[in-house]
């Protein structure tokens, strides 16, 4: 899934290529994909395209006095063309979802892999009225995102903090990947309950939130679309390396269920060198 690091450089990409250009027209090719029907969405054609902007996970591209917000969920993702195909696509069961075509003949499609169609697309007049945007909490990279900010975020969470940083309304843009990098960065169980860290874990746990996404942010900066997902790859320290070493200590990085997916950690990092209970496994084997 896409993150705040790849969505923000996403959104310098795409601004490099799209303002000052003149949407020619917008092709759906996914029925679930588009959640509004007004504006429609041929009100983008012939319409200027303006700055692009990130809530979130959220793109936002604004085309005349209309924004077109996006949503990549689990497994969409944006492919830029220089020069998109002439023939118009066909709707179907492949994985494009949505193509836009920009006056020159570039532009970009939408695609989602997998069965599970959750990629979102909506036009609306204000990003406010995206639901999702409406209920997102402070960005993390924000300049007014301070410690005290943080800590006001945790105190009477009594939620274990891997779900805390990964709920939105809490705090956009960390989704699993990341959640799982800096708790592996703060050397802390995901496990732990927010609302027992005290001054000084608060204070360490807020430098690994920034620290981790802005390195992220600065490897992903000037790379092409169609670079981010390797990039991402290669510079996560624990997440997805189940059962490699920690780059760290040395130690064997572990996996556990957690909500709907899984978690990777490092036992001698962030668990006192004891391995988690996987409690999901633990509910079948009863």
């Amino acid at each position: 899934m896409p993150e705040l690091p790849e969505v923000e450089a996403l959104r310098e990409f795409l601004g490099g290529r799209l303002v000052g250009r003149v949407v020619e027209r917008v092709v759906p090719l996914a029925v679930s994909v588009l959640k509004t029907y007004d504006p429609p969405l041929h009100a983008l054609e012939g319409q200027p395209a303006g700055p692009v902007a990130r809530y979130g996970k959220f793109l936002d591209l604004r085309v005349g006095e209309l924004h077109l917000v996006t949503h990549l969920a689990r497994a969409g993702w944006l492919r830029w063309q220089d020069s998109l195909p002439a023939q118009p696509p066909r709707p179907g069961k492949g994985p494009l979802a949505l193509r836009l075509v920009l006056d020159g003949g570039a532009g970009f499609d939408l695609t989602e892999a997998g069965t599970q169609k959750r990629l979102a697309v909506y036009v609306v007049r204000d990003p406010q009225e995206v639901p999702g945007i409406a209920r997102l909490g402070p960005d993390p990279l924000a300049d007014g995102f301070d410690r005290d900010a943080f800590a006001a975020l945790l105190a009477g969470e009594r939620r274990q903090i891997k779900g805390v940083l990964r709920d939105q309304g809490v705090i956009a843009g960390i989704g699993n990947a990341y959640s799982d990098e800096i708790l592996h960065a703060a050397r802390v169980s995901p496990f732990k309950l927010a609302a027992s860290f005290d001054e000084e874990e608060v204070t360490h746990l807020y430098e690994a939130v920034r620290s981790t996404l802005r390195s992220a942010v600065e490897r992903a900066h000037g790379l092409a679309a169609g670079q981010l997902k390797a990039e991402k790859k290669s510079g996560l320290r624990v997440h997805g390396r189940e059962g490699e070493p920690c780059p760290v200590c040395g130690d064997t990085v572990r996996s556990v269920s957690f909500a709907d997916s899984s978690l990777q950690y490092c036992p001698t990092c962030q668990t006192g060198g004891k391995p988690l209970a996987d409690r999901r496994l633990s509910r079948l084997l009863k």
